[in-house]
């Protein structure tokens, strides 16, 4: 039996094993999360996410859903029950850029010892409460700062964080447009879905 080469908890014979499944399987590399969110009240409400479809066939692993909470704080009329949803933007950016920066370097050989990152954004209100059309809803900028211990030169963490910019799904989706398909479920669309 042989030994599996494991970089910064990353099992790096399985990463490659995967880049090498889906380039002789393009559609393996085919994924689609989902979420489903209900509202509690003011501005708390709960998304939960559980199965998804990926590498050719639905995911069911995961034994239980993970329920995130989301509300706002009392000064913006909530009542704290969970991190607001821009500080969620922040928690799922922060995740993905770490996640992105630990495997591209395990895939170069590369030890981490520690990985910390601040993140802050402005955010202007005249927006979201329709005061202002020239002032976007969203964040105006978003800053990011990573302190990095690891057995390479400032060079080379400079390159993985560049890497893990360029490499990163959550990043790109905060950096370019995407689009997003809103719609109204009718009364009759939801009791056709039941009755099938």
């Amino acid at each position: 039996m042989t030994e599996q080469k494991i970089i910064n908890g990353v099992n790096v014979d399985q990463l490659f094993g995967t880049i090498n499944a889906i380039k002789d399987t393009p559609g393996l590399a085919k994924f689609r999360f989902r979420a489903s969110n209900r509202w509690v009240r003011g501005g708390h409400n709960t998304t939960t996410v559980k199965d998804f479809y990926g590498a050719g066939q639905e995911d069911t692993s995961r034994a239980t859903a993970f329920v995130m909470n989301a509300d706002e704080p009392a000064v913006l009329l909530g009542e704290d029950n969970g991190a607001n949803p821009v500080e969620y933007v922040m928690a799922a950016l922060a995740g993905c850029l770490t996640t992105s920066l630990v495997y591209h370097a395990a895939a170069q050989g590369i030890t981490i010892e520690s990985v910390e990152s601040s993140y802050d954004g402005e955010l202007d209100l005249h927006g979201f409460l329709g005061l202002s059309d020239k002032v976007r809803n969203g964040y105006e900028s978003l800053n990011v700062t990573f302190k990095i211990k690891a057995d390479a030169p400032e060079e080379k963490l400079r390159e993985l964080v560049e890497l893990a910019q360029r490499r990163s799904p959550v990043f790109d989706i905060v950096s370019n447009p995407v689009p997003v398909n809103v719609q109204l479920a009718t009364e009759t669309q939801t009791s056709r879905k039941a009755a099938a």
